[in-house]
């Protein structure tokens, strides 16, 4: 196979992604790809986003999500930030509608270099999430780590916005909390059949949220969008904080709005890296394009 895919290297908040231009393709990303191009320091990535042609009627491309153990997710607010970002640089559009294998979801540019995207609405019961039984109010599912008399983490909120996420609300600091030892731990409980990203959140006001992902498929992470929108509606139906709130990451602040019509919208920055070219069926690489943080050569990897 050639080398000849397009991609940029995009951060959203510190969330390493790759964005790749699969369009006029049949073939996908292989697994082996995937977790090659996350083993090369270079190209180390929590989500590549393969932009594909349109499906349906309507949108502007099909992106396929896929984590940096060649799994698929179905939802990454910060990538998708990015593909945003580079569809708006190479058409001059501002707005955009996409297809992901979880739904269809609209996309803007602002003026001022900010990006919202539509998460789509949360889906709230225990089959939808999905839960492997059934728990009638899924804003505190039992489930603990720790001694079952002094639980470190307890009684989680769960909901799906396009993967499966479980929240933790803690009090104290949410960085004093080992989550790179039990994130995994709870990733793969048997609670939840598709997996879960793992969340430690801390509500500091009605309209303030502090936390930290272990994203399912990834690991630790500096951001994951979709675990912050996760995360205020959590706290939102739990009455901790409004329908609208400033969600800290490690990597930095996002603003999330679930609106009354009952759509999630997330906004946030995108930042480019460097440019290159792939081989998406074994992830082999080379440079075309340096970025301001990047001080490597081009050559191939």
């Amino acid at each position: 196979m050639a080398i000849d895919v397009e991609f940029a290297k995009m951060n959203g908040l510190g969330n390493e992604i790759i964005v790749a231009d699969m369009r006029g393709r049949a073939d996908r990303f292989t697994a082996e790809a995937a977790r090659a191009l996350h083993h090369d320091p270079a190209t180390a990535f929590d989500q590549i986003m393969a932009i594909h042609d349109a499906e349906a009627d309507g949108t502007d491309a099909f992106v396929r999500i896929y984590n940096n153990d060649g799994s698929e997710a179905g939802a990454c607010g910060n990538g998708m930030r990015c593909v945003v970002q580079a569809l708006a640089a190479e058409t001059g559009k501002a707005v955009f509608t996409l297809q992901t294998i979880a739904g269809l979801l609209n996309a803007q540019e602002h003026e001022d270099g900010s990006i919202s995207v539509d998460m789509g609405r949360p889906r709230l019961r225990w089959d939808q999430i999905p839960l492997e039984e059934e728990f009638a109010d899924t804003t505190g599912i039992e489930l603990q780590i720790g001694p079952i008399d002094a639980p470190v983490l307890h009684t989680p909120s769960v909901v799906n916005m396009g993967n499966p996420h479980a929240v933790f609300w803690v009090q104290d600091d949410v960085w004093s909390h080992d989550l790179a030892r039990f994130g995994p731990l709870l990733e793969n409980h048997p609670i939840f059949p598709e997996k879960a990203n793992i969340t430690v959140a801390r509500v500091v006001d009605p309209e303030h949220i502090v936390m930290r992902t272990w994203e399912r498929g990834v690991g630790l992470t500096q951001a994951c969008g979709s675990a912050a929108c996760a995360t205020l509606v959590s706290a939102a139906r739990k009455e901790l904080t409004g329908r609208a709130a400033t969600v800290t990451v490690p990597g930095g602040d996002l603003y999330i709005v679930w609106r009354a019509d009952d759509l999630v919208i997330l906004t946030g920055p995108a930042e480019w890296e460097f440019a290159g070219r792939l081989d998406p069926a074994t992830g082999q690489w080379q440079r075309t394009i340096e970025g301001d943080n990047d001080n490597a050569g081009a050559e191939t990897a």
